[in-house]
């Protein structure tokens, strides 16, 4: 009475590999903070979501995760273009006017 070993069965459903987009949402956080706090927290709900079963919340908030953290980080590249600009206007139009 020799039973053959048979491997277990693959799983029903694995785990759905979602990003989560944590790391841009905390770089975020040096570019436009409010923004970043809300990308940070959809980012932190997306394991959360995917060990609960809800993959469509989790892909949901995965994706405004990502859309927080990038706008948040074009904001800040936006504000630092335009400080950057009138920095160099300041300095230029001083130069001007101490002939």
């Amino acid at each position: 009475m020799s039973q053959q070993w048979a491997p277990p069965p693959p799983p029903i459903s694995a785990p759905a590999n979602i990003p989560n987009y944590l790391i841009p949402a905390i770089l975020s956080l040096f570019c436009c903070w409010p923004l970043s706090i809300v990308a940070i927290i959809f980012a932190a709900q997306v394991n959360g979501k995917v060990a609960a079963g809800d993959i469509q919340g989790a892909i949901d908030a995965s994706k405004k995760a990502k859309l927080f953290s990038f706008i948040a980080i074009g904001l800040g590249l936006v504000g630092c273009v335009i400080g950057v600009v009138w920095w160099v206007f300041v300095i230029g139009m001083t130069a001007v006017t101490n002939r």
